[in-house]
């Protein structure tokens, strides 16, 4: 039997207990106060919301943000990750808090194929990442570079031109896969202003240097759960992702160690030659210049040099084609759009071989129908990732430090409160209006923003910008099989750079000019 003493504790003793417990909530309030984390959705165990990624993850992404806002965290395993997709929230990211999102997260793939992050798009911020940008912006990307590339823009388009002319010429009906011409002409300017000479064949394991770069932009936009899970990173030897990545970083080493050396080798011929503006010299022949002069605060070693060319290659090539792609892609679903294009540029070159990149000023639509494709169609629709370096605020919401940030830059180009139709192609939007893609304006950043943004896109612009004057200069096109505009696939292929699923193929035919 239990004493008065033994019931008057047992009576005590809950509410005593209940007390002790709401003393150490309250103080671990007081210690760690209750964060304003966004809105999520919910999530399982262990994976988090890995499972409502999909195969095309700016889309799952935009259906998950129309429930939950345009500022949404999910759990990516272990990995918070918080999801922008406002115009107003990609300005805090880009622009209010730019400092403070300006770190790349650790990517075993990108780690592994490009030099342990030796390149601009990869590396962690800090003093080595703005210094190589520094050497790329000034040196091979500026006004002055890109414009004494315009030779090589112009011998490349001339080449463009006559490869579909012979196809026509050969068979009226015949039908040109635009797809596949497109992407060899990009690989053809980029290598031209980065090598010194086009690489069409085989450079090394029996690939040529195109399905070389596919295969390299194919791995950069694979997701890794190894990156997300760490005890889960056998799943990457298991499927295959390592071992293709070690394979790819392999041989591209083995053929970029010998265009170093060529390039080395055959260096005397340009050692009187000043950099800036001197169109003899390539990309590796400049980094090689400023390697010798020793005026970075580094060494400017060959593997830095390498990575800087695959970074060239995977912004220059890929996304530049494929913008070219979904151009024509949206021209043959508008015909009203084409006509009018057709009008200006045919005026603009009137009496002309054709369109010179002096004569482009003179075609404004030409100019807003490149804006409204990237609009509709960013080549990279979820911008490269960014990672916190410290707690901010963002929206009034807590974002812990080591927070991975992605940007859907698609949703905010499709965003109704922003764009009147905005599923709508409608170039004529863009006209009259200050509205561009440098960074400036966060409801239309194809590009990004602040100092993670593209540094390429006056390169990758003028590049669009002259094949397409003269592609619409040239010729007339057509749906093959008379297929209707709206018969025309859109589907999207998965990957970091979103290209047409199926190739663009169309009826090409030479205008009367």
């Amino acid at each position: 039997m239990w004493s008065m003493r033994d019931q008057f504790y047992y009576v005590l003793l809950p509410p005593c207990l209940f007390f002790i417990f709401l003393l150490i909530k309250w103080l671990s309030t007081i210690r760690n106060p209750r964060k304003n984390l966004p809105p999520s959705p919910p999530k399982l165990p262990i994976i988090g919301n890995l499972h409502q990624l999909g195969i095309f993850p700016h889309r799952s992404l935009h259906s998950l943000a129309l429930k939950h806002g345009p500022l949404m965290l999910l759990h990516l395993g272990s990995v918070p990750v918080l999801i922008v997709s406002s115009a107003e929230a990609a300005q805090e990211i880009l622009k209010t808090n730019d400092l403070a999102f300006s770190n790349r997260p650790k990517s075993t793939i990108a780690r592994k194929i490009l030099y342990n992050y030796k390149d601009i798009a990869f590396a962690p911020y800090g003093e080595y990442w703005r210094q190589i940008r520094s050497i790329c912006v000034l040196e091979l990307l500026s006004s002055k570079r890109v414009q004494s590339f315009r030779a090589v823009r112009e011998e490349e388009t001339a080449l463009l031109i006559d490869k579909i002319k012979q196809s026509c010429c050969a068979d009226s009906s015949s039908v040109v896969n635009l797809s596949e011409i497109l992407a060899e002409h990009t690989n053809n300017i980029v290598c031209s202003v980065a090598l010194g000479r086009k690489y069409s064949g085989d450079v090394a394991g029996g690939q040529s240097f195109k399905e070389l770069l596919g295969e390299l932009v194919e791995l950069l936009g694979v997701f890794n759960v190894g990156d997300y899970i760490p005890w889960l990173g056998w799943i990457g030897h298991l499927n295959g992702w390592y071992g293709r990545a070690d394979k790819v970083a392999k041989v591209l080493d083995t053929f970029l160690d010998l265009v170093v050396q060529e390039h080395a080798e055959g260096s005397e011929r340009y050692r009187g030659l000043k950099i800036e503006g001197d169109s003899r010299l390539d990309f590796v022949d400049i980094l090689l210049q400023i390697q010798r002069a020793g005026v970075v605060g580094f060494p400017l070693h060959n593997d830095t040099i390498k990575a800087l060319i695959l970074d060239v290659f995977a912004a220059g090539t890929d996304t530049t084609y494929t913008a070219l792609e979904w151009i024509m892609t949206e021209l043959l679903r508008n015909p009203k759009s084409m006509q009018i294009l057709k009008k200006e540029v045919r005026e603009a070159g009137k009496g002309k071989q054709g369109v010179t990149e002096l004569d482009i000023e003179k075609i404004p639509y030409l100019k807003v129908v490149i804006k409204e494709t990237l609009r509709l169609h960013p080549p990279l629709p979820l911008l490269v990732p960014r990672e916190s370096t410290q707690n901010v605020k963002v929206m009034g919401h807590d974002i812990a430090v080591g927070t991975q940030v992605y940007i859907n830059a698609w949703t905010i180009g499709r965003d109704p409160l922003i764009w009147d139709e905005a599923e709508e192609f409608k170039p004529e939007r863009f006209l009259d209006c200050s509205t561009d893609f440098k960074g400036n304006h966060f409801e239309f950043i194809p590009f990004g923003a602040g100092r993670r943004g593209c540094p390429g896109l006056q390169f990758a612009t003028a590049v669009d910008e002259l094949a397409l004057a003269n592609l619409v200069f040239r010729f007339d096109f057509a749906l093959p099989g008379g297929a209707r505009e709206d018969e025309l696939d859109l589907s999207e292929s998965a990957g970091m750079t979103v290209h047409k699923k199926m190739p663009l193929l169309a009826i090409v035919s030479l205008a009367s000019v």
